[in-house]
């Protein structure tokens, strides 16, 4: 396996470009330590599978160098940089057995015939295809034929990291928790560094020790799953880490001639309560912003430190919580509240506490 870095990287598809907006991948610097579970994650278009091929050796940067353990490895091929790759749709040969197409990459490197039998007998069981081993790989299932093609990439012990593009795509729903949780056992068996990359953020915080979240070709924030809910460092990430994703509204601070300074929600005075960032740079931060999360986001009483008043909007039963949407102000929240909570037409909402996080110019204050 190998550490990767990803010095000063940068790709665009154009032959001179000039702008920010003519790169595919926009500058930036990462590591990805050797054994790790890493998850690519963004929307469609955001740069992910350019990102991956860069790393595979399929597309060159336009500027920047990729690193393994230290080398150099920007012009070499994938085969040179001994990379494994699963994509989306499954790439198995369908007239040979499954037992022949995860033994291909290893007969095709001369291993012995012996080390090939155990390292194919130690995959199939991993993956539960122990029983399709004499099969041949047309007669069976999207999800079966896509676990032939992530075992063809888990079958070499030796490879440099192992990327996946999207693999779960063409698996039915119920099955793609299975394969999941098998993906995580993989890793944490055999200790490989693995890259994964989707669009589902449910695959990805499952998945990965560590997302790398992608908005139009920019590396927004990279951290673990509690880190990424907790503190996003953009509003894209609060708005894409979440289901529903972080409430954002604007804020400001306005000075009271009678008293300190007064934050406002959505034109609502808030009841002044201890602020992770300090009121005055709060009043200096240019387009405020105020996130809470629906989770974090409770009912509470009148003159309760960090309360705004709010209206309610509607109620949805979701089993085992309710989502209210209120108004504050002429600004839409959504909390998530339990279902033996009492929710009158004026409630007060606690909007300030210790996960809020304010944001300026869609940048996390810290």
């Amino acid at each position: 396996m190998a550490r990767i870095e990803l010095s000063q990287l940068a790709h665009s598809y154009q032959s001179a470009p000039r702008e920010p907006a003519d790169y595919a991948l926009q500058p930036f610097d990462l590591v990805w330590e050797d054994g790790g579970a890493y998850a690519l994650l963004g929307p469609s278009g955001c740069g992910k599978t350019t990102l991956l091929n860069i790393i595979s050796g399929l597309v060159r940067p336009s500027q920047g160098r990729v690193l393994f353990d230290g080398r150099d490895v920007t012009a070499l091929s994938p085969q040179q940089r001994n990379i494994a790759q699963v994509f989306q749709f499954p790439v198995i040969y369908d007239t040979m057995t499954v037992y022949d197409n995860l033994a291909f990459p290893l007969r095709n490197r001369g291993v012995p015939a012996d080390a090939v039998r155990r390292r194919v007998g130690e995959v199939a069981e991993i993956l539960e295809l122990t029983r399709e081993l004499p099969r041949r790989a047309s007669g069976l299932t999207a999800d079966a034929k896509q676990k032939i093609s992530l075992g063809r990439g888990l079958v070499r012990s030796d490879v440099a990291a192992i990327l996946f593009d999207e693999p779960l795509t063409v698996i039915d729903p119920h099955l793609k928790w299975s394969l999941r949780r098998k993906l995580k056992q993989i890793h944490r068996e055999l200790k490989l560094t693995l890259v994964y990359v989707t669009h589902d953020q449910v695959e990805a915080l499952t998945f990965a020790d560590k997302v790398v979240v992608m908005s139009q070709g920019r590396v927004v924030q990279a951290g673990t799953a509690e880190q990424l809910f907790e503190r996003p460092e953009h509003t894209f990430v609060g708005h894409f880490i979440g289901a529903p994703g972080m409430n954002f509204r604007p804020a400001r601070v306005v000075d009271d001639a009678q008293g300190p300074p007064t934050l406002t929600v959505g034109g609502e005075p808030v009841v002044p309560a201890p602020a992770t960032v300090p009121i005055e740079r709060l009043a200096a931060a240019p387009a405020l912003k105020l996130g809470i999360r629906p989770e974090y986001l409770a009912l509470v009483e009148p003159g309760t430190p960090g309360a705004v008043r709010a209206r309610r909007v509607r109620v949805q039963h979701l089993g085992v919580s309710r989502m209210l949407t209120a108004a504050i102000g002429d600004t839409l929240v959504r909390a998530r509240l339990p279902l033996d909570v009492a929710i009158g037409e004026s409630p007060y909402l606690g909007v300030v506490n210790a996960h809020t996080c304010y944001y300026a110019d869609e940048e996390l204050l810290r």
